[in-house]
């Protein structure tokens, strides 16, 4: 059986419906104490930032040697240096770093530590890691030489913590007396003559073991002098500091004896 028809009157429910002012509505707006409910996410700038950032290219080497390598510039951007390189790139110019003058494999292994904390061969438990490529014994220097040009790059591109790596390994490279003047040819060539954290060690290597290395390599040892005077002044520098402490407490001894001696006899006559 069909329903009954019902007739609303629309009219009637219009006017039954209560008036909304601007007031109320405003009201849907108003705080309602719920607001610091969820956590505020600390923003951090994550791997992939850097990995979205554009491509830098920094072109290594001149003529026929040039190499180009790219990186990103985000990462870049933890080095002084490069970072004030990057800010004076022309708006619609060349994305690109000269560097004529520097090695290309110090440069990738200053990439590989931007990117990755270390270079190869890396350090662990305070060993380096076996090096294939370096010959043994190693009379050419060329691990040595590695790290030095290394240290060299991190120093002028201003991270330190790549400086002080690079040195770190430079103390755990073994060589030949041949090969340790090969680096300190470098050391001596390559760095400022302020610089002490590199060069006093060389100086102080060769002050305690002249004597004895000085004879696996005369020649080589004799031309280093020659060519480079500070390098023989601060070895031998070096050599008489290290005498004049022995004859003082040499002397010390000796006044110490001579002052014993005396207080026995003293003893004795009473």
């Amino acid at each position: 059986m069909a329903d009954p028809e019902v007739i609303v009157d629309v009219d009637d429910v219009e006017e039954t419906m209560p008036d909304i002012t601007a007031e109320e509505e405003a009201g849907d707006d108003e705080p309602t104490g719920l607001e610091g409910i969820e956590p505020t996410i600390a923003e951090r700038t994550g791997f992939i930032d850097y990995l979205k950032s554009p491509l830098v290219e920094l072109s290594i080497g001149s003529s026929d040697d040039q190499v180009i390598l790219s990186a990103h510039q985000g990462l870049l951007e933890a080095s002084p240096y490069l970072a004030g390189e990057i800010a004076s790139f022309p708006s619609n110019g060349p994305r690109r770093i000269a560097m004529p003058e520097d090695d290309v494999n110090a440069a990738a292994a200053v990439l590989e530590f931007i990117y990755k904390g270390d270079y190869f061969p890396t350090l662990s438990s305070g060993a380096l890691e076996y090096d294939p490529t370096v010959p043994s014994p190693d009379d050419s220097g060329i691990a040595l030489l590695r790290h030095a040009r290394i240290y060299t790059l991190a120093q002028k591109f201003g991270l330190p913590q790549l400086s002080a790596l690079a040195h770190k390994k430079i103390h755990l490279t073994g060589s030949t007396a041949k090969g340790e003047i090969a680096y300190a040819r470098f050391v001596y060539k390559e760095t400022a003559t302020s610089d002490d954290q590199i060069r006093r060690p060389v100086a102080a290597f060769w002050a305690t073991r002249s004597h004895v290395l000085r004879h696996e390599a005369e020649q080589e040892f004799k031309r280093m002098c020659l060519e480079f005077p500070q390098f023989g002044y601060d070895v031998l520098s070096l050599v008489l500091d290290a005498q004049e402490k022995r004859s003082q407490r040499q002397e010390r001894q000796e006044s110490s004896q001579v002052a014993g001696s005396g207080r026995k006899r003293q003893r004795t006559g009473l």
